[in-house]
């Protein structure tokens, strides 16, 4: 693929635009540096909700032709919401891409909130809450992420709760997003066959007219963080477990190797650590992850698991041995070498899914300013050194810093 470029409309909204051969499908979304952290205690869940109510009327198009818009042409339209980051995005055939960025800047800029569609889609969400609550290994996430960010909004559900999401009205949604959207912090991401001048063409018909917006909001990073131990009496057939502690942010010089150390431990591969302990050689877990999530004033380092409620202490020893071990030795120059290509062959995979580059490509942007090239990334990997990974280790696994919440 070529390298991206950026063009930046008077009103501040940033394009970032790569051109992909051989493919007859554009990738495009409008994302904004907005998530649940941005909202205000009684606003819990308004950012998620308001994600929803995007799809349910604008000035010019009903629910209906919305979703029929991109669907009937064979499309896709989807959005998620995160801590930091809201993204309303489609793919779609070529000869389409004109009609999907008419709908992403109409639903992204122009959303009514429409009173009926709103209250039937306070109950969706309230459904989907009720989901997650049934589905322990997705509780516990989201009630760990309160025991590491305590008093923040970072500790919140994105859902909210269930009283914040029924008491939502409309000019909640037009007051969060008067408070919150910047279009210097807003960026059209497009990956796909499509010329960066045809791109820039597309995108200046349908988003110069968006005023300009400056809120010069300020994050507060989360502070208040004490270990923990919690145990939780619950009626399920495993015992669910979260271990962790706040780690490093996207800026920080440690997170690529402690990324690597992670992805060591309890990474996508079937080689990683704890699987080759805890499911391969002593069938405790069918899965076991060690993941970090980097923000962009903080991070989450975490590590998942269910147990027969039996082997928890068994599983607990074997976690920590693992821990312990890259805190006692040093990796040998094979392992290092295997740990760094392992990393390299998965970033470069990532790659591979045009729509997975757009998603980063608007992420990086608007966290970092650009889009660090996957081989000076690899440079980075090459850098790392078996005592940096040792030292990291020392530093993030000491038992007294780690936090624990056990379902059982």
């Amino acid at each position: 693929m070529s390298e991206y470029q950026i063009y930046t409309l008077p009103n501040g909204i940033r394009i970032a635009h790569k051109r992909v051969q051989n493919t007859k499908i554009v990738h495009c979304g409008i994302m904004f540096d907005i998530g649940s952290r941005d909202e205000l205690p009684h606003q819990a869940g308004l950012a998620h909700f308001w994600e929803h109510m995007a799809f349910k009327g604008t000035k010019k198009r009903k629910s209906y032709h919305i979703i029929n818009s991109l669907e009937s042409v064979g499309g896709e339209l989807n959005a998620y919401t995160t801590k930091e980051k809201i993204c309303f995005y489609a793919s779609v055939l070529d000869e389409y891409f004109v009609r999907a960025i008419d709908l992403l800047s109409d639903i992204a800029f122009q959303s009514t909130f429409p009173e009926k569609q709103l209250e039937l889609e306070r109950g969706v969400i309230l459904e989907e809450m009720s989901m997650y609550l049934d589905s322990p290994e997705d509780a516990i996430q989201d009630e760990f992420d309160s025991i590491i960010f305590p008093k923040h909004a970072m500790g919140v559900n994105i859902l909210g709760t269930t009283e914040s999401v029924k008491g939502f009205k409309r000019e909640d949604f037009q007051r969060f997003i008067a408070e919150n959207l910047d279009t210097e912090r807003t960026v059209l991401s497009i990956v796909g066959n499509i010329s960066f001048e045809k791109a820039v063409k597309v995108a200046e018909r349908f988003l110069k007219d968006v005023p300009v917006v400056k809120t010069g909001r300020k994050r507060s990073a989360p502070n208040e963080y004490v270990p923990q131990n919690i145990r939780v009496k619950k009626d399920n057939n495993q015992a669910q477990v979260a271990i962790g502690s706040p780690s490093f942010s996207l800026s920080d010089s440690k997170r690529l190797p402690f990324f690597a150390l992670v992805n060591l431990l309890g990474g996508p591969g079937m080689n990683s650590r704890f699987n080759l302990s805890l499911r391969e050689k002593y069938g405790l877990v069918y899965q076991i992850e060690a993941s970090l999530v980097s923000y962009s004033d903080t991070g989450l380092f975490s590590i998942l698991f269910g147990t027969d409620h039996d082997n928890l202490n068994k599983a607990f020893k074997l976690v920590w041995k693992e821990l312990n071990a890259l805190k006692n030795k040093k990796l040998g120059s094979l392992q290092l070498k295997t740990l760094k290509d392992q990393l390299k062959g998965q970033l470069a995979m990532a790659e591979e899914s045009k729509q997975g580059y757009m998603l980063m490509m608007a992420k990086s942007i608007l966290d970092l300013g650009y889009v660090e090239p996957l081989h000076e990334i690899f440079s980075d990997i090459d850098r790392i050194s078996a005592q940096g990974l040792q030292d990291l280790a020392m530093e993030a696994f000491n038992v007294d810093y780690l936090s624990t919440l056990v379902y059982n």
